[in-house]
């Protein structure tokens, strides 16, 4: 056996080991939050005037547990005395945009968003700009903006006490938009914004995404995502030209280029260590390898090293991660490269704008 084959296998060996050590560290670290509040800034975080007396629900009725859910929180509302919740289900036409607002205009203090990611980003599409919090009540894959606010999306009455009696925090948001369809269709619109609240990407996280079973998914969880990003392993690295802010476009070779408001995935993988939800700036990840499996387990390590504040800067890597941060980011990629935001696919983009828009959204938090 050649001798690149073998480092290879001792590559994705300690990668693996990494990885088993950082999850369990994670656990850890996830334990200890939920025995001590989580230290926020006072300006970012403030009691609500009142408590909320009226809570709305915008469900989607696709995601498994859903069935009881509706009793379950009319139960919750009861024996906490507030007011009869309000309760509106998101359809194939209307993924929760729609009930949100009509929620805010029958008063409700608090809509929540009871499904996954695509629930919250629609919910919070209606509640940028208002005074209204939005709750999360996570029933999806990812969960990925509750994970981030570390609201347990294991439990329903937990996540419940925090809608109810948590505080509310004002986090940015971000918006992304494409420019230019490679091939457009006839639902395909370059005026459309799409808000995400975590993680906008173009390039292998995208294609990723969009291959994902949805049978698979409901069957085991996020790894779903990792099964399906197999086959794009090795796929051509994308030719692309990056624009960050007002600064001069950098030609580069990559596999995937995020742009994110925070960091945390599933699994207790930290992508952007430096990203904050409430600092007003997005963080940028060009992700790229080369070498083939030795690249992309230099890379699973690489990141994984990350979320415990190791970084190796060396120029020379088959696998790296290089981080910036910038309120407007664009990408133009020759071809076109399947884009996504907060994990639902936007199609295939030859160029994707994302800005950030700061202090947009209220949430409910522990």
């Amino acid at each position: 056996m050649e001798w690149q084959v073998w480092l290879g296998i001792t590559a994705i060996v300690i990668a693996s080991a990494a990885l088993v050590v950082a999850l369990g560290a994670r656990s850890q670290q996830s334990r200890m939050r939920r025995q001590q509040p989580a230290a926020i800034h006072l300006t970012q975080v403030q009691a609500v005037p009142r408590a909320p007396r009226l809570l709305a629900f915008v469900a989607n009725p696709s995601k498994a547990g859903m069935g009881d859910l509706e009793a379950t929180v009319r139960a919750f509302c009861e024996r906490q005395g507030l007011a009869e919740p309000l309760w509106y289900e998101t359809t194939v036409e209307d993924p929760g945009t729609g009930p949100a607002k009509q929620a805010v205009e029958a008063g409700a203090d608090v809509v929540v968003a009871a499904g996954g990611d695509g629930t919250v980003r629609a919910v919070a599409e209606a509640l940028v700009g208002t005074r209204v919090p939005m709750g999360l009540l996570p029933m999806g894959t990812g969960n990925l903006l509750a994970r981030n606010l570390q609201i347990s999306v294991t439990s329903v009455n937990d996540a419940l006490d925090v809608i109810a009696g948590g505080r509310t925090r004002t986090i940015d948001v971000g918006w992304a938009r494409i420019a230019e369809f490679a091939d457009p269709g006839p639902d395909d619109d370059t005026d459309r914004e799409h808000v995400f609240l975590v993680i906008a990407g173009l390039g292998f996280d995208a294609a990723m995404v969009a291959d994902a079973d949805a049978t698979l998914k409901r069957a085991v969880g996020w790894v779903a995502y990792f099964l399906a990003g197999l086959p794009h392993l090795h796929g051509r690295r994308m030719r692309a030209r990056i624009w960050l802010d007002d600064t001069p476009p950098v030609d580069a070779r990559l596999r995937s280029f995020i742009i994110g408001n925070c960091g945390l995935l599933p699994g207790g993988i930290t992508l952007l260590p430096d990203a904050v939800v409430d600092d007003g700036i997005l963080d940028v990840a060009a992700i790229d390898t080369r070498g083939g499996v030795v690249g992309w387990a230099q890379l699973t390590l690489e990141v994984v090293m990350q979320g415990f504040g190791v970084r190796n800067d060396l120029p020379e890597k088959l696998g790296r991660i290089d981080h910036t941060k910038a309120r407007r980011a664009r990408i133009r990629v020759a071809g076109g490269e399947q884009a996504q935001v907060d994990g639902d696919p936007l199609g295939n983009a030859v160029e994707l704008e994302t800005w950030v828009q700061p202090a947009a959204l209220r949430v409910r938090v522990p």
